[in-house]
């Protein structure tokens, strides 16, 4: 292996790392259904999604205000976050990990999980 290689290996490690204690931090809010999913293989976009759901708006607020308290605890903050509890999904980019909190009838309508059904499924907190 070249020294690229596993810089990339430890930086896809560090991914999964990462995407797992946001997959913590979300376990105690209202979520429910949070899938940790490994794209790295598939796209160039990110190395993993967290994504999960929440039943009304004030939860979808609840589990993104948590994640982002939390993470910014550790210095972690997202980049960046797209849309809103009342648009009914919320993008969250930290960089090699995207998470995606959605309402249950959009992640039903946008099915992320079958459409990187080839990526492997790392955690799923019920």
């Amino acid at each position: 292996m070249t020294e690229g290689t596993n810089t990339s290996v430890d930086e896809i490690a560090a991914s999964r790392v990462l995407a797992v204690d946001i997959a913590d931090i979300i376990a105690e809010t209202p979520a429910i259904d949070t899938r940790v999913i490994d794209i790295h293989e598939l796209s160039t976009i990110a190395d993993v999604f967290v994504i999960c759901s929440g039943e009304n708006e004030r939860q979808l607020r609840a589990i993104t205000r948590t994640l982002t308290d939390e993470m910014a605890k550790s210095n972690r903050p997202p980049s960046r976050v797209e849309g809103d509890a009342t648009s009914g999904w919320i993008l969250m980019d930290f960089g090699d990990v995207i998470v995606h909190v959605f309402d249950a009838e959009l992640r039903s309508f946008y099915d992320l999980e079958e459409r990187w059904s080839e990526a492997p499924v790392l955690l799923s907190i019920q």
